[in-house]
């Protein structure tokens, strides 16, 4: 990812208030068990799970090699309290509405639960 920061924050702040606003986090599912992941593009040797705060734009992911997953819901309150932490203990980056090209920055869990605090 070439672009600074500050062009992603926007997108940062977008998923803030969006998912507070509705109290969705959505995430690209396959067979309802098989959550999207890839490898980091910014750290070697690390996984990282795409999110977005609105349905229409994790969905406009779903075509070429991501054809078979769909946007999937999750409730606010279980992706802090969950989610996040066992993406923490599983060592997983999390990243935060991701545009069209797949451009974004890349968290911590850790990092994304004090956004919202």
């Amino acid at each position: 990812m070439n672009k600074p920061v500050s062009e992603f924050q926007g997108n940062i702040d977008k998923f803030v208030a969006e998912s507070r606003e509705t109290g969705l986090v959505w995430g690209l599912c396959q067979d309802e068990i098989d959550w999207l992941s890839m490898d980091s593009s910014e750290f070697e040797g690390a996984e990282v799970m795409p999110f977005w705060s609105s349905e229409a734009e994790a969905r406009q992911h779903c075509e070429e090699e991501w054809s078979d997953f769909e946007p999937v819901s999750i409730p606010f309150d279980m992706f802090i309290n969950e989610w996040l932490v066992t993406l923490a203990e599983d060592g997983v980056l999390v990243g935060l509405n991701w545009n069209a090209e797949l451009e974004g920055e890349e968290f911590e869990p850790e990092t994304v639960a004090k956004l919202f605090t």
